[in-house]
């Protein structure tokens, strides 16, 4: 008989106007790795703040069974003291304090209201050491990468004795060596007994290691898949998620593709602060109009870089190069030129720089185009609820109206947002970095529709994506970057993972 560790039951959650959980029940084993599973909004975040703390006992109906004893809690320290410990997909690491003071930060190694900095440091060794991280206690965490980030939140999480270990999309923002050592790490805390609860839309992690999956669709439990039992591919896993067959991941396009709209020339770019470091390097590239044109490449290849530096100068120093848009060499020497000569940059970091999250949809999708809902200086607010209802309508953004803060929306709901506000700039064209990252297959199918769309339209489309699949699937003509150059040019016939990489490794040395 299974050792069931956590049981909720019932668990039903309210916000005005919306029932985010009915009814949820779900059963973890001691010593498993349990996946959750379902859609962008189907309440899997929601369960989870739930059993932490974060939304505190009373504001929900439903029992919580941790250990064989029923839990109220009415705070994360409540839950912490247990052994829950949750790490959410933004990081809550203060970057200008150490390894070892975020460590130990509220679960100080102290007597006598007097921190023992020893023993902080050698704790903090220890642990680290268990996540296989072996960088000094005392660098600073803004000094280190996302992917090490994430270890130490994890070495946090053992520091306070976890037993049940919540991780909610742990490898969003990280690259696939660095995704792959996390769910090593993850398979050996299993060892150790640590049992865990994993979100993610990387439907392959769940594959790799998960003993069991919960699926939840509209804030309902729907089944519970058991490794060696039932079929627990990403096909299956799909059809439990959005309830139906997704036979095909990318919606098919006939592409009606016309000549060079846009094209980048000898462009170079140095590092903002360590200006000596060239981080774009003599990259030159064309996009046609209706061309849907991927930029592939390794975390740190330069991409987002580029497409930065060319929007307005966003980022960099020194930059050099020429910009050429319908036959004519521009100047954008700030956003506002860019935007005004048919520009429009989707941000891989929507909720940091896409969007105002405490401000509603309306407000979000009209922001970079204020020009076209006002006149002498004053908003037109009629025509900024038409603008902001019609791309509601258009880009199927599920909300209870354009009224609602964006920070309340799921992940998928929030980028077609980000989208909703660079169409509405009526651009030429769109670069649009990392577009789906953080958002379900569902999710994802309807941005790539969106995408299509858009070059149907004549539209000249450039995508930067981490993910391969969504390259091969989406675009006309790939571009391979490494090290700040261009190392390869691929037509859609021709490029698949292995002539990639292969760009990338022919090209990784001495470039």
């Amino acid at each position: 008989m299974a050792d069931i560790i956590l049981e909720m039951q019932n668990i039903t959650k309210l916000f005005p106007g919306v029932k985010a959980l009915d009814n949820v029940n779900l059963k973890v084993n001691r010593g498993e790795i349990h996946a959750l599973c379902g859609e962008n909004g189907a309440g899997k975040s929601t369960l989870m703040n739930v059993l932490s703390g974060v939304y505190p006992f009373g504001s929900y109906t439903g029992n919580i069974i941790f250990n064989s004893k029923e839990c109220k809690f009415k705070k994360i320290k409540d839950s912490e003291e247990e052994g829950i410990v949750i790490i959410h997909q933004e990081l809550a690491l203060v970057p200008y304090l150490s390894i070892a003071e975020n460590m130990f930060l509220g679960n100080e190694r102290a007597k006598s209201s007097f921190i023992n900095w020893n023993e902080t440091y050698m704790k903090a060794k220890q642990y680290l050491q268990k996540v296989g991280l072996n960088d000094d206690p005392n660098t600073l965490i803004k000094d280190i990468g996302v992917g090490k980030q994430q270890l130490v939140e994890i070495a946090k999480a053992l520091a306070k004795d976890v037993k049940l270990l919540i991780l909610d999309e742990p490898t969003a923002a990280l690259n696939e060596e660095d995704s792959d050592n996390l769910l090593e790490l993850m398979l050996e805390l299993k060892k150790d007994g640590i049992t865990s609860i994993l979100i993610t839309h990387k439907l392959n992690e769940v594959e790799k290691v998960s003993d069991q999956i919960t699926v939840i669709r509209d804030g309902t439990t729907i089944e519970t898949l058991t490794k060696g039992v039932h079929d627990m591919t990403e096909d299956r896993i799909i059809k439990g998620m959005v309830g139906r067959d997704l036979t095909n991941r990318y919606p098919k396009r006939n592409p009606k593709i016309g000549e060079v709209a846009f094209e980048i020339k000898d462009w170079n770019v140095f590092h903002p602060v360590n200006e000596g470091q060239k981080v774009v390097k003599d990259v030159n590239f064309k996009v046609r109009k209706g061309e849907i044109v991927g930029f592939s490449g390794l975390m740190g290849a330069g991409r987002t870089e580029l497409a930065m530096s060319i929007f307005g100068r966003s980022y960099g120093k020194h930059i050099t190069g020429t910009i050429v848009k319908d036959g004519k060499e521009i100047v954008l020497k700030n956003v506002k030129q860019a935007i005004n000569n048919g520009l429009a940059y989707v941000t891989e970091d929507r909720k940091q720089a896409g969007l105002n999250l405490i401000d509603n949809i309306k407000r979000n999708i009209t922001l970079a185009n204020l020009d076209k809902i006002s006149s002498y200086g004053i908003n037109d607010e009629n025509k900024e609820i038409r603008i902001a209802e019609e791309y509601r309508e258009k880009l199927n953004i599920k909300s209870s109206s354009i009224l609602q803060k964006t920070v309340n929306l799921s992940g998928g709901n929030q980028q077609k947002v980000v989208l909703s506000k660079w169409i509405f700039t009526e651009p030429d064209v769109l670069i649009l970095d990392e577009p789906t990252r953080g958002i379900d297959v569902g999710a994802k199918y309807e941005i790539y529709t969106i995408i299509n769309k858009l070059a149907e339209e004549g539209k000249s489309v450039i995508v930067i994506s981490s993910e391969l699949p969504e390259i091969l699937g989406l675009c006309d003509r790939v571009y391979v970057m490494n090290e700040g150059r261009i190392v390869g040019e691929l037509d859609r016939k021709d490029a698949s993972q292995e002539s990639i990489m292969k760009c990338i490794v022919k090209n990784g040395k001495g470039v």
